[in-house]
């Protein structure tokens, strides 16, 4: 069977319409991927036996508190197990409440400019999730600016914003605290969420991802991609390692 992964995508407080389109366009991914997707906007599937079948979660433009209690004691666990985590876009606006998953994530969501068309400089062209962009990438999508910096958790940047390339009329009045250059996408061979002993799985993470149209352009859909397949090399969930705590077996 082919890695399975849990896409979720519940919203509690802004909702993005590219939230529809992004999941008919993974759909039609999975047999390129080799993966299984599972979408959900059921917080009540976060419970460790229904996780435990994941080879990894991925966090799909979710905004606010979109787990409970027992939820977030799941997905901790999850993490603290080898799974592995994906995050795209709002996500870094989601479960502000839990430190935890800031960590896995990276950085959380300050604010953004308006959409406009901007450059994207790829640092790392090594990546699978960066290897088949040019190095200074055009596209229109919004440039999040983040409440810290996503390497002090340990994180090594994918993709930087150009800020010279848009208008940001607020960064004169906002002390930016994210670091330079501006990161927009990263990744994290060992996820800085898990607690104590447990074992660290990947963590990959796009700050790109907003506008419906962006869901149909090949680049984009190649960079998410990438990072899929990339976390789900982790090697310590059962789709590479039949040792591993969580993954699908069957």
């Amino acid at each position: 069977m082919p890695p399975r992964i849990l896409a979720y995508s519940a919203t509690a407080g802004f909702r993005h319409d590219s939230i529809e389109v992004s999941i008919e366009a993974l759909k039609a991914k999975e047999s390129v991927l080799d993966v299984k997707f599972d979408f959900t906007e059921d917080k009540s599937k976060f419970t460790d036996e229904n996780l435990s079948q994941y080879d990894a979660i991925l966090f799909l433009n979710n905004s606010g508190i979109v787990l409970d209690d027992t939820g977030k004691a799941a997905l901790q666990n999850y993490f603290n197990l080898g799974g592995n985590f994906i995050a795209i876009h709002c996500a870094a606006d989601a479960l502000r409440d839990s430190p935890f998953f800031g960590r896995q994530l990276g950085a959380y969501f300050d604010y953004h400019p308006d959409i406009q068309e901007s450059v994207v400089d790829v640092l790392d062209k090594t990546h699978p999730s960066t290897i088949m962009l040019p190095d200074k990438w055009r596209l229109l999508d919004e440039m999040y600016n983040f409440e810290s910096d996503p390497r002090a958790v340990g994180a090594k940047v994918l993709l930087t914003a150009d800020e010279s390339s848009y208008q940001d009329p607020q960064a004169k009045e906002k002390t930016l605290r994210h670091g330079s250059p501006h990161p927009i996408a990263w990744y994290q061979e060992r996820g800085a969420g898990v607690e104590g002993h447990g074992i660290a799985g990947r963590s990959w993470f796009t700050g790109l991802g907003h506008c419906i149209e962006i869901w149909s352009d090949d680049l984009f859909l190649g960079h998410v991609m990438g990072g899929i397949k990339w976390v789900l090399q982790s090697k310590t969930t059962k789709a590479f390692n039949a040792n591993g705590n969580v993954g699908s077996t069957s």
